[in-house]
């Protein structure tokens, strides 16, 4: 069965069993797979051409997959990143996503959780296209390119901090729970309880430290919302 979402996916992987097995699953379902088994290969598919998601390998020869990551996001690529790894401490989950991946999964994985994850993950990138932009005090979010900017400055977010934003935008300034945040993210259920926690971080380095007044609240055991700077 064709896989309507995913149409077109770079892999990088220097574990050729590893990228032998995801070939086999995805190009049964008629995704397309672009390949690279180093990161400086990699990182040159995917400034080069577009897809709709990437699967990155921490652990790579020539160039680590965080350093790859991190170069696709300062350089304005938003391409949903997962990333794919031996690695599975809470200190190399967090640092996967500080460095600006969306997603993580630990080797061994089940293919079918991966093909969920990537699909969450394209969706939630593409989101819903409208013409209008969305204000809230100081900030202002475009869901056609679905970027973001306050006081006029931009903010660098990847796919899943934008849906977050967003998501605190479209309610501000009601509370949005972290079960409402982690549904909206993971219909599957949250990869640990770590995660939307990184993310909400990385939120905050973009939209209030640069700032002298922050805008993002944390509500105990609640959630978090925006509120308007004095």
């Amino acid at each position: 069965m064709t896989t309507a979402i995913l149409k077109r996916i770079l892999l990088v992987e220097d574990n050729r069993d590893v990228a032998g097995i995801i070939f086999d699953f995805f190009e049964a379902q008629g995704v397309v797979l672009d390949y690279a088994d180093n990161g400086e290969l990699g990182l040159t598919l995917a400034r080069e051409q577009d897809f709709d998601a990437i699967i990155l390998d921490l652990m790579l020869p020539r160039m680590d997959g965080r350093t790859l990551c991190k170069k696709l996001r300062e350089e304005g690529k938003r391409t949903p990143i997962l990333m794919l790894t031996a690695l599975g401490s809470r200190e190399d989950t967090l640092t996967g996503f500080d460095c600006g991946a969306d997603d993580y999964l630990a080797k061994p994985f089940d293919l079918d959780i991966l093909q969920a994850r990537l699909t969450a993950l394209v969706r939630r990138y593409r989101g819903q296209v409208t013409p209008l932009e969305r204000h809230f005090g100081e900030l202002v979010l475009n869901p056609n390119t679905r970027s973001a900017t306050r006081q006029g400055r931009p903010l660098a977010l990847n796919p899943t901090t934008y849906t977050i934003l967003e998501l605190l935008c479209r309610t501000a300034p009601e509370i949005v729970t972290r079960e409402t945040l982690c549904d909206a993210l993971w219909p599957d259920g949250e990869p640990n309880n770590e995660v939307l926690r990184s993310h909400i971080y990385q939120l905050r380095n973009q939209l209030d430290r640069p700032f002298a007044v922050p805008m993002l609240v944390t509500v105990p055991k609640v959630g978090f919302r925006l509120e308007i700077p004095a």
